[in-house]
């Protein structure tokens, strides 16, 4: 978000569920290392995820062969679950932009260990694993909170050059700022807006005419390096085509429930199927099915039994029925 109290705080985006196709890393080559001849800079994106945006900046990301350090809000990561399956599965870093987005100096101790360890559980049990990095809210930081953040295993960084996307900046504005990045600066730009979703394909021209690629933060000093402390790898384009799933009820009982998924518009589909802890998914059917490690995401393909699949949630008291989305 941004640094200014007196411009006040921006609206996260609401709960809702959109699809977003997977990712395939590229070994590195040669050419990638020359294109990044004059170093890396860090695309980062605030306050997400959000329902109206985040599945077309992820995918004008992976269009443009580039990944972002992707700073999310807790209670927008819990409310969205598979925006954040999403954002890991195209390939970005997720990271920890507290649960609330409060200006963090006026809590107590307590308080901002609460904040970030919120927002750390409800990461990792959407799937986007475990966060390495905190941007305070407003860039407000101070040893105290640095303090509680390093206790998580968390690198607190703010950033180097502001977009403005906040307070208006238009798309020229914004390709504009991202012109001056040097070699292991951070760009602050943030998730909700269509200015800087449309910025994208410019800025990452502008780096590579400048030897620069988009890289990581590390952990360790807060700054831009190669992805993975290796060369620049590049994400292969979306794929060709979509596909719609659409959950219904089946059978239910005091102790469970059986949903089924149809999937239409491809039949080289993956699925993603959401359950709300302490939901459990107990049996499937008509599906190759694998879960991520939080147990609650699990992604189905086909398995030549067709376009719909099924499964028994054991429902620990939680009747909410499932997100499901859907990629090609």
């Amino acid at each position: 978000m941004t640094r200014s109290v007196l411009r006040g705080a921006l609206a996260a985006g609401a709960a809702g569920l959109l699809a977003a196709a997977g990712v395939v890393l590229l070994a590195p080559t040669a050419g990638a290392a020359a294109a990044c001849s004059s170093g890396y800079v860090g695309l980062t994106y605030d306050d997400g995820p959000n329902a109206s945006n985040t599945t077309t900046l992820l995918n004008t990301l992976r269009s443009n062969n580039v990944r972002a350090t992707l700073f999310n809000i807790g209670q927008n990561a819990a409310a969205n679950p598979s925006l954040v399956a999403a954002e890991a599965a195209a390939g970005m870093w997720v990271a920890n932009h507290s649960y609330t987005h409060p200006h963090m100096l006026t809590l107590s101790a307590a308080q901002m260990t609460s904040e970030l360890s919120r927002t750390q559980s409800a990461i990792q049990n959407a799937g986007g694993g475990t966060p390495k990095l905190f941007r305070p809210p407003y860039g407000e930081t101070n040893a105290t909170l640095q303090s509680a953040a390093s206790a998580l295993g968390l690198r607190t960084v703010t950033w180097d050059v502001d977009s403005q996307d906040w307070n208006g900046a238009s798309t020229a504005q914004i390709v504009q700022a991202a012109s001056t990045l040097t070699n292991g600066q951070l760009i602050l730009m943030h998730d909700q807006y269509a200015t800087t979703i449309a910025a994208i394909p410019q800025i990452v021209s502008g780096l590579a005419n400048r030897g620069l690629c988009a890289g990581m933060i590390s952990p360790t000093t807060g700054r831009a390096v190669a992805p993975d402390g290796a060369t620049n790898p590049t994400t292969s384009p979306p794929p060709a085509g979509s596909c719609t799933a659409t959950y219904a009820d089946g059978q239910s009982w005091t102790d469970r429930f059986n949903g089924q998924v149809t999937v239409t518009g491809a039949t080289n589909w993956t699925a993603t199927v959401t359950v709300h802890s302490p939901q459990k998914i107990i049996a499937t059917w008509n599906a190759t099915v694998s879960w991520d490690s939080s147990g609650n995401v699990m992604t189905a393909k086909p398995n030549g039994n067709g376009n719909t699949f099924g499964f028994t949630i054991q429902h620990g008291g939680n009747l909410t029925r499932p997100d499901v989305t859907c990629r090609t």
